[in-house]
């Protein structure tokens, strides 16, 4: 009889790893899924809008580079832009370091009252 009902008892154990492990899997996929939600889709949202910006750059628009450098389009290449900076300056940048068009953003003035 005792050996009967720890037998039970094992098997009855035996269930419940199984459904711990189910229930693992399932919290684990939960986690990925939120994680995709709020860290992966955004990014990749965010990088797509980013591709598109630098593809659809013409000549003429203002831009501010990864570095920091405000300057008007002057030629586009494949890769390259050539970037009006100062007067006759000008610099040729990878496409990729283009990180924001400021054609369309207001002027931003500085009022010291």
């Amino acid at each position: 009889m005792m050996t009967m009902l720890l037998q039970a008892a094992g098997a009855a154990g035996q269930g419940a790893a199984g459904g711990g492990s189910l229930s693992f899997i399932l919290m684990l996929a939960l986690m990925f899924l939120v994680m995709w939600l709020f860290m992966i889709r955004p990014q990749r949202k965010q990088q797509k809008e980013l591709e598109a910006m630098r593809n659809a750059l013409k000549k003429g628009d203002k831009v501010i580079t990864a570095g920091g450098i405000y300057g008007t389009v002057a030629d586009i290449d494949e890769r390259t832009v050539l970037i009006k900076v100062d007067g006759e300056t000008k610099l040729r940048v990878d496409k990729s370091s283009i990180q924001k068009d400021m054609t369309d953003a207001p002027a931003q003035t500085d009022k010291k009252q």
